[in-house]
């Protein structure tokens, strides 16, 4: 009798089993081994990606970074998520989603199975849809078509409901599976299943063999059977019963198959501190065993019978079974189409739930710190942050020994692991100490009137002047890679413009960042604001890092090209002010002295080639070619052993030409470089605009009319006349230091240094002043008046 329940053919696995199984596969007339469903699984239009998975059961994983260490993952999907808003039949766009995550997920070689509600709901659409369609016809005539809109539907007995949805619901996870190649298989259970001994011992090997062939299990609570549920109003016409059952369900079923993790989804982004909607509601990155006291449970969701309460019971209990636990939003639009598979890859998504808590503050709590540390060094006086930065500039050169220490730790961790031109910005030296010490000195002297200074004063009407001033921008995201130095420097910038500052450097640099951040700190406590400057040592990716844009003003990147793009891309909602590229160009006119230029082209691309300012392209007029000036560049370029790519122009004079260069929009970063040819200035100039990043470029000319005219046309954040690319910098343009360089045309561009840092707020001061006053018929008129600014303290 049992086996005739299994469609594909599969023998009974006990002659005992209960729980009711149905199985459907690709192709329901054949009979398929499970050797059959491996290659089918070979061929599938999703991936096949073979990922190592293997971990002993026992302990749930600590961070969220081992996630993608799971092989046996549960996915619970809740009412709220298969049902649609209207609560009557299913969400099929979410539902196709989700099965195309699981079957991406399950052909990487995991084993899936589904938890899932959704049988009342889709029984409620199909039996309504029945009674209307079983009401007379001369009813309908006679009723009119506004009272037929208005017919009572009568309430509808749950359990009916779900005999009537069950069927339809797994036709529905079959056809969808089957568009993957991928067979699912349906077991119902209810609680007696898990209490009888036997019963339980007959699930879970069914459950083991489906997934010993490569099949996905969906279970669901035998809504048709239990027992009638208590009366509730959420689902009008509808007792929704056994949902409640399927949190605890979820969490049994994971602890009973040993499975590393439970995805719960919801309609809510995870779990909240305070109800999701009021005012104060923050959502918790990762909870704790222990932190129910510091968590106040709203009302649940708009069907089901369980609430946020019951999928934190149900979780804590899996995760003391060693299964970790993920609570994420499973319904919103933007991030449901890729919820299961980005907390699967570590992302933070929704609410992880961890027995291991860290030894310091989570990043949010840094962030907060972080603000009211910087709102705390936004009201101290100019001089006291002069004082905390000259003081930072002191512990640079007295902590020398310990810093270096720290700093050859790193080094000889990367050996071998990064190349010679990262493993030189990894370095520290006593000279780049001390440089950075008088760096620091430049930030401090001109940071005076940085905060608060007036920028215009307005006299709007009598006894009613408008100012605006400087104000810092906030909290300061900076991202850098394998430069220890930009810790200090950031640092003492975000100091001197008032903003609190978080910082996530690379892991290479770790011991060099841990000294310099307590040295930040030391300096900061001189005036109380310690917590004004943090450093990220959590395991946040940094796209993690670019979500969090409640506590995040603007972020800064510094570092490669591809980590710029990465962050830019990631952002979501927070400004990021960088370059992706430093694609620079310098143009040799025909007009050029041969003194200037070999000199220039050597400091612009062999000085430091890794650097974003570095020469990349070398635009020659072309009545330069086989000119004594055009083969001395050569020469020089050949004895710094640079190589050489040619661009097409340049190519078609040459008879034997260097290697052709594959594209004009190159960033070597590197000994090489582009030589192409142009026809005069302009040529230049339009090759720059198209080729270009907006960064640096320059001419070398004698002729000043060519100068300016190259000046004033180029649009990129820094131009130059005779001058190598190398100067665009902070430190060269006598800011100080910089955050970084922007390309961006909005607020600051170029190397950006304390200004850049800075916004404006506008400060009215009036005697009970009010609009009405300014009518047609009013007494007061409006004067607007330009009011001397106070003097900027140069000195």
């Amino acid at each position: 009798m049992l086996s005739q329940v299994y469609r594909c053919g599969f023998q009974p696995f006990n002659q005992h089993l209960l729980p009711w199984v149905q199985c459907t596969a690709v192709s329901r007339s054949h009979r398929i081994q499970p050797s059959v469903i491996r290659h089918v699984r070979s061929w599938s239009n999703i991936p096949f990606i073979t990922v190592p998975l293997s971990r002993a059961h026992g302990k749930s994983f600590a961070h969220r970074s081992e996630l993608k260490h799971a092989k046996r993952i549960v996915v619970k999907l809740g009412s709220a998520v298969v049902t649609r808003g209207d609560e009557c039949g299913l969400a099929l766009g979410r539902l196709a989603s989700i099965v195309e995550q699981v079957s991406v997920l399950q052909n990487q070689g995991r084993e899936m199975m589904l938890v899932t509600s959704g049988a009342v709901a889709f029984g409620k659409q199909r039996l309504r849809h029945e009674i209307l369609l079983s009401q007379s016809v001369r009813q309908a005539l006679h009723s009119g078509q506004n009272q037929l809109k208005e017919m009572a539907i009568p309430v509808l007995e749950a359990r009916a409901c779900a005999a009537a949805g069950q069927s339809g619901l797994m036709a529905l996870y079959e056809a969808m599976f089957t568009q993957y190649s991928i067979c699912a298989a349906q077991i119902l259970v209810t609680n007696l299943d898990f209490h009888d001994e036997q019963k339980r011992r007959n699930l879970n090997g069914t459950l083991h063999e489906l997934l010993r062939m490569n099949i996905v299990p969906i279970v669901n609570t035998n809504d048709a059977v239990v027992p009638p549920a208590e009366p509730n109003s959420d689902l009008q016409g509808v007792n929704v019963i056994s949902v409640k059952d399927n949190d605890s369900l979820a969490a049994r079923l994971a602890v009973e198959m040993k499975t590393d993790l439970l995805i719960v989804l919801s309609d809510v982004e995870g779990l909240f501190d305070s109800p999701p909607g009021s005012d104060d509601a923050k959502l918790i990155d990762i909870f704790y065993p222990g932190d129910q006291q510091s968590v106040t449970f709203g009302t649940k969701s708009r069907v089901g019978m369980g609430g946020m309460e019951a999928k934190v019971k149900a979780a804590l209990w899996a995760l003391q079974g060693g299964t970790s636990v993920v609570i994420a939003n499973g319904t919103h639009p933007k991030v449901s189409g890729h919820v299961i598979t980005d907390i699967v890859e570590g992302k933070k998504v929704g609410t992880f739930f961890s027995e291991v808590k860290p030894a310091g503050p989570t990043v949010e709590q840094q962030g907060e710190m972080a603000r009211s540390g910087g709102r705390m060094l936004a009201t101290l006086e100019p001089e006291q942050r002069a004082e905390i930065i000259h003081h930072l500039a002191d512990l640079l050169t007295d902590q020398r020994d310990e810093i270096l220490l720290a700093n050859k730790k790193d080094l000889e961790e990367a050996e071998g692991r990064l190349a010679a031109p990262l493993l030189k910005r990894l370095s520290l030296s006593t000279s780049k100490l001390n440089s950075l010490a008088i760096g620091l000195r430049q930030i401090a002297a001109s940071s005076q009137d940085s905060v608060g200074r007036v920028l215009r004063r307005t006299r709007i009407a009598k006894n009613l002047e408008l100012e605006q001033v400087t104000v810092p921008i906030g909290v300061l995201l900076v991202i850098f890679e394998s430069r220890p130095d930009c810790l200090p420097q950031v640092a003492a910038l975000a100091i001197a413009s008032g903003n609190g500052l978080l910082l996530k450097g690379g892991k290479e640099a770790a011991h060099s960042n841990r000294i310099l951040h307590l040295l930040t700190q030391e300096a900061l406590s001189i005036h109380g604001v310690k917590e004004a400057v943090q450093l990220v040592n959590t395991r946040e990716e940094v796209e993690d890092l670019c979500r969090l844009d409640k506590m995040i003003d603007l972020i800064i990147p510094r570092g490669s090209s591809q980590l710029v793009r990465d962050i830019q891309k990631a952002a979501k909602g927070i400004p990021v002010m960088g370059h992706s590229e430093g694609i620079c160009h310098m143009y040799v006119d025909s007009e050029a002295s041969v003194d200037k230029v070999t000199r220039l082209v050597r400091d612009s691309k062999c000085e430091y080639p890794a650097a974003c300012n570095a020469l990349e392209t070398l635009l020659i007029h072309r009545d330069l070619l086989r000119t004594p000036l055009f083969d001395q560049i050569i020469d020089m370029l050949r004895v710094e052993q640079v190589k050489i790519h040619a661009g097409p122009k340049f190519a078609s004079y040459l008879t034997f030409s260097p290697s052709e260069v594959k594209s004009l929009r190159t960033e070597y970063g590197d000994l090489e470089l582009c030589i192409e040819v142009v026809d005069n200035v302009q040529d230049a100039i339009d090759h720059i605009h198209k080729y270009g990043s907006s960064h640096t470029d320059v001419i070398v000319t004698e002729n000043e009319n060519t100068a300016e005219f190259f000046l004033q046309h180029v649009d990129s954040a820094c131009v130059f006349w005779n001058a190598s690319t190398r100067f665009s910098d902070g430190y060269r343009f006598g800011l100080g230091a910089e955050v970084g360089i922007s390309t961006s045309r909005i607020h600051a561009r170029g190397p950006v240094g304390l200004e850049g840092l800075l916004t404006t707020k506008w400060l009215l001061r009036g005697k009970d002043h009010v609009v009405s006053d300014f009518s047609e018929h009013g007494s007061l008129k409006y004067l607007h008046e330009n009011l001397p600014v106070p003097q900027r303290n140069t000195n």
